[in-house]
């Protein structure tokens, strides 16, 4: 990569930056990139979810304990890519700017996939996967990218287009790994690659560059290693505060995602078809709830109270999860707490507010770290936990449902931390 930054007197050159895209119309073709490209990053760990156990069983054979050991790595190891780059890939946004960053890993991604279809071994799995990781860590630039070209009271309407974008890949990704899966294994990568590889070509042409230069700054390896980054967060009461939330309720959200199949099968006998349909609600409930429904109730509530708001209701989903005996109650508790969507994009907005433009890319790295942190330990947890609660042998209570619960506490305690940021707000507001 270019060490010098883009010159920014030359916008017609698509390779260059433009000083001010918001007032030459860039603005909403720049977004709709943006939506694309975070929608294609799910949409490539979404197709995994039913053809990589396969694709591991046959790479790594033996016995199925030891396969399924091996499919729990993989995913580790992508969560742990994105931990050690996240902030590493912000920082570099914060120097050169956001698109080099987001189309250097666009490219990377697009070939990557071709490469993960095409291994002989599962090491080689494991490599891909951890350079697909790598890439995928490219969220830290999109979000920055998002709070570039959006006025502060217009963010949380940005980054619930951010949220709409995640509930539609996990979506799409699922259903058209199942489907591409079933005439080749090995197709669902090609198509996401192409896919990718798609998305740089557009981009190449249409994406100008947000961040200015007068907003740019040195490149730091304390600030763009994961530990720092997160320690860095400590400048910014609020965006520290919030992303204690913001860990918690991802722990609470990424072990329902790894025992959502085995709790409902187990507890009301659904096949594949049950537990695709109901993850499909939950990501178009989800979706439409961030992606449409949030402009419009957030600067109703206001962003402290949406948060609060938010997580109360998700609180009360985990309860409901947990206590549903019957499987159609899932449904009733989806439809009726998806509105607590609302409280992902007004926390955004509220951490974006809370640190500098030339920041942007490394808050939001350090926020990534955080959410990978949680996607390696809560899939651990979380199956842990359920398998105790519904082995005879540990003559425990039965409790299929015990993470659910473990969930809503979790989100209980980030609904009371964000209680406490956003009073400490208004406080010095005051």
């Amino acid at each position: 990569m270019d060490s010098s930054p883009p010159n920014p007197t030359s916008p017609a050159s698509p390779g260059l930056s433009d000083p001010d895209p918001l007032h030459r119309g860039a603005r909403a073709p720049a977004l709709s990139f943006i939506f694309f490209t975070l929608v294609l990053d799910i949409v490539g760990i979404g197709l995994l979810i039913p053809v990589a156990p396969k694709l591991v069983s046959q790479l790594a054979g033996g016995t199925a304990s030891h396969q399924s050991a091996m499919y729990g790595y993989l995913v580790a190891t992508y969560a742990l890519m994105q931990f050690v780059f996240a902030p590493i890939l912000g920082s570099l946004s914060d120097k050169y700017g956001r698109r080099p960053v987001i189309l250097c890993s666009l490219a990377g991604s697009g070939i990557d996939y071709f490469a993960m279809a095409l291994v002989p071994t599962l090491p080689w799995l494991f490599v891909t996967r951890a350079i697909n990781g790598i890439s995928g860590a490219n969220i830290t630039a999109c979000s920055a990218y998002i709070a570039d070209v959006t006025p502060p009271d217009k963010r949380a309407a940005g980054y619930g287009l951010m949220g709409g974008a995640f509930a539609i890949g996990f979506v799409v990704g699922p259903l058209l790994g199942g489907f591409l899966g079933k005439i080749d294994i090995h197709l669902p990568f090609y198509v996401a690659g192409g896919l990718s590889l798609l998305n740089w070509l557009y981009g190449y042409f249409v994406l100008p560059e947000s961040l200015k230069p007068e907003h740019r700054r040195a490149y730091s390896w304390k600030r763009a290693n994961p530990i720092g980054a997160v320690a860095a967060l400590g400048k910014y009461p609020v965006a520290m505060g919030l992303a204690i939330t913001l860990f918690l309720v991802n722990l609470a959200q990424f072990g329902l995602q790894s025992t959502w199949a085995l709790y409902t099968a187990h507890r009301y006998h659904w096949d594949e078809f049950m537990v695709g349909a109901s993850l499909a609600i939950a990501g178009l409930t989800g979706g439409f709830v961030q992606g449409v429904l949030a402009k419009k109730i957030i600067p109703r509530l206001g962003e402290a109270r949406s948060v609060v708001f938010g997580l109360c209701v998700a609180t009360l989903a985990f309860t409901g999860y947990g206590l549903s005996y019957q499987g159609w109650m899932i449904f009733v508790v989806l439809a009726s707490c998806s509105i607590g969507a609302i409280w992902g994009p007004a926390a955004n907005a509220l951490v974006s507010t809370a640190a500098p433009p030339n920041e942007q890319g490394a808050v939001q790295g350090a926020l990534t770290s955080l959410q990978s942190i949680a996607g390696v330990v809560a899939p651990l947890a979380a199956t842990q936990i359920y398998g105790a609660f519904i082995d005879p042998e540990n003559h425990l209570p039965n409790v299929p449902g015990a993470w659910f619960f473990v969930g809503a506490l979790l989100c209980a305690a980030g609904t009371v931390n964000a209680w406490r940021v956003v009073r400490g707000m208004k406080a010095i507001q005051r």
